[in-house]
């Protein structure tokens, strides 16, 4: 049926939309929730940036919008270098291309040069002196030479998530001094079979180590930190199809191993109700473990680019305060998005999204002369800002009374290097005060002795499955969970790979390749936790080629109560709950290493 459902497409789409446009549009949930809401699918025409129009473009008092280049077609992302070299991406060309203003008249100084060619490329970013680019796929660096023009692209990982609805990657360095890479949704909302899907994740500068850092992100294309507290923002796309005025564009606060909701959840806590959570999970449970949004801007405006005030331009009213693009809707009448917003912070809390430069909707928002979509601020202080329509890079400039400027701040790489040391260099559990148990649990593997070799089959370089393990039953254990470890992973010790309970006392084995999702239906109401990697269920072995093979203990812990803990906690909040309920624990121990480089 699936192979077949492309091909009923064109004879039903007009029907569909016809439907939808009416307003008609009821979702249901079996529970009975239900939501209708009339939907729009409208777009208003691109034309031309006439003078005319040009002259329809708004800012605050003192401000100036002018053409800094112009015939750049699909213009995407861009970023700065620290000698005033502006990169732009242009998705649909393929390329990468370079732009300066060396006579600082606030137009590029010629035709831009072409620095690099890879299909699909869009997300930017620089950091001791490499140009990173990144495509739906692939993640590569290059040097950038005196002339602003790049060495031979290094690919550092060709084994991103496929892309599907959202292959807009987007990323951005860290104060910590990590790669930050947005990993958008497949699809509008279901479940992903790839756990790094509709994430931000975290990635050595090598591309050698990646992570997930949050999940349950639609597509954040825009994120940044702010100067001031390190903290970290990013805006997030809402859900399609709800109507005009639903799904609010998103705002959060991201940070380390926290969940945002979508698919199942949305905006300030309210419930999807046409998708269904994995293994059961009622979403009142998905949504008491998602974080909710801090603010929220129109329905389908489409955030992009987001930039922290900074330079020497900029008046100190803006400081910290950031910049949002918003690409503009096309499924929502009267149209949204189409301008740049402020977001305005107080004590380093968002308080308020407000327009910021407007006028790119025209003929009464029936047409548009740009998408916006790049932002980023110029070396002499000017914020630019990308269209994708018309081929535009567009020079925001103030030019009021002279006062203090926003000027530049490093934001503080203390709040995510707290995040990301958190549980590294402890001990493994079970030699933690936290595990303490008189008892002994005989533990054991059909795949494996003690001591000996674990199948490549379980490891991440082949078929990724967890072992079958099994144990002798505990009397009075009203369940069982498990820690599997690794004590030998260089940076983060020990590196977490499994964390499962809610166990029932009825089960003594458990067989090879249990589903990798945060409820388990069988055996039934298994819960699972996050991994150092930051997916929930299990992660084998994955240890740098050529190390020497590492350890994995696989810790079994018999308990006296049933566990009041969510899905996708922690190892040191499973750690902390089990702590005073252990009736005895057990360990088996396989080792995997990897002599050849994989193929793929």
């Amino acid at each position: 049926m699936k192979r077949a459902l492309p091909a009923l497409l064109p004879a039903v789409l007009p029907s569909l939309l016809l439907y939808l446009a009416s307003g008609a549009v009821a979702a249901q949930q079996g529970d009975g929730t239900q939501v209708s809401n009339g939907v729009n699918v409208f777009k208003p025409n691109k034309v031309e940036p006439t003078a005319e129009r040009l002259r329809g473009i708004k800012a605050p008092q003192g401000f100036t919008v002018t053409p800094f280049a112009t015939g750049l077609k699909n213009a995407r992302i861009l970023v700065v270098a620290p000698n005033g070299d502006i990169y732009l991406s242009r998705r649909d060309q393929g390329d990468v291309l370079l732009l300066r203003d060396a006579d600082k008249d606030g137009r590029a100084d010629g035709a831009p040069v072409t620095v690099a060619n890879r299909a699909g490329v869009h997300g930017l970013a620089i950091r001791d002196s490499k140009l990173y680019l990144t495509t739906a796929r692939e993640l590569f660096a290059a040097g950038i030479g005196p002339d602003g023009r790049l060495g031979k692209l290094e690919l550092l990982a060709g084994d991103l998530p496929d892309a599907g609805q959202h292959p807009n990657r987007s990323m951005a360095f860290g104060p910590d001094g990590m790669l930050y890479l947005s990993v958008g949704s497949t699809c509008n909302a279901c479940n992903e079979s790839n756990q790094e899907n509709a994430t931000m994740l975290r990635i050595s500068p090598d591309g050698k180590q990646r992570s997930i850092f949050a999940s349950g992100l639609r597509n954040t294309i825009g994120f940044a930190w702010h100067p001031q507290t390190g903290e970290f923002w990013g805006f997030d796309h809402g859900i399609d199809f709800l109507g005009d005025n639903q799904q609010p564009e998103e705002l959060n606060k991201l940070e380390l191993g926290k969940q945002y909701g979508w698919p199942h959840v949305y905006g300030a806590g309210e419930i999807y109700p046409q998708s269904t959570p994995p293994g059961e999970i009622k979403k009142e449970e998905w949504k008491a473990r998602s974080q909710p949004m801090v603010l929220g801007y129109t329905a389908h405006a489409a955030p992009m680019q987001m930039v922290f005030a900074a330079g020497d331009m900029f008046p100190a009213e803006f400081r910290g305060d950031a910049f949002v693009t918003m690409r503009g809707s096309w499924n929502r009448n009267p149209a949204s998005g189409y301008e740049i917003v402020r977001v305005r912070y107080a004590n380093g809390q968002p308080k308020s999204v407000e327009p910021f430069v407007t006028g790119f909707l025209t003929d009464g928002g029936k047409t548009h002369i740009a998408r916006p979509v790049g932002l980023a601020f110029a070396k002499d202080g000017a914020l630019l800002m990308a269209d994708d329509a018309n081929g535009v890079i567009y020079r925001i400039a103030y030019t009021g009374p002279k006062t203090e400027a926003v000027g530049n701040a490093v934001p503080p790489a203390g709040p995510m290097r707290e995040q990301a040391n958190k549980g590294n260099g402890v001990p493994l559990a079970n030699k933690r005060p936290e595990t303490e148990a008189k008892g002994q649990l005989a533990l054991s593997s059909s795949a494996f002795r003690d001591g000996g070799q674990l199948d490549v089959r379980f490891s991440e370089y082949a078929d990724g499955v967890s072992p079958p393990l099994s144990w002798k039953a505990v009397p009075n254990a009203k369940s069982y969970a498990i820690v599997m470890e690794d004590p030998d992973s260089k940076p983060v010790t020990p590196f977490v790979h499994w964390l499962a309970w809610n166990i029932p006392a009825s089960v003594t084995s458990l067989p090879e390749g249990l589903q990798e999702q945060p409820r388990l239906t069988d055996p039934d109401g298994v819960l699972q936790g996050r991994t150092t990697r930051g997916s929930i269920g299990w992660f084998g072995p994955k240890p740098p080629v050529g190390d020497l093979a590492h350890h994995y203990h696989f810790q079994v812990y018999a308990l006296d109560t049933v566990l009041d803990l969510p899905f996708g906690a922690d190892r040191d909040q499973l750690l902390q709950a089990m702590r005073g309920h252990i009736l005895a624990k057990g360990e088996i121990i396989g080792k995997y290493g990897q002599k050849q480089k994989p193929l793929k």
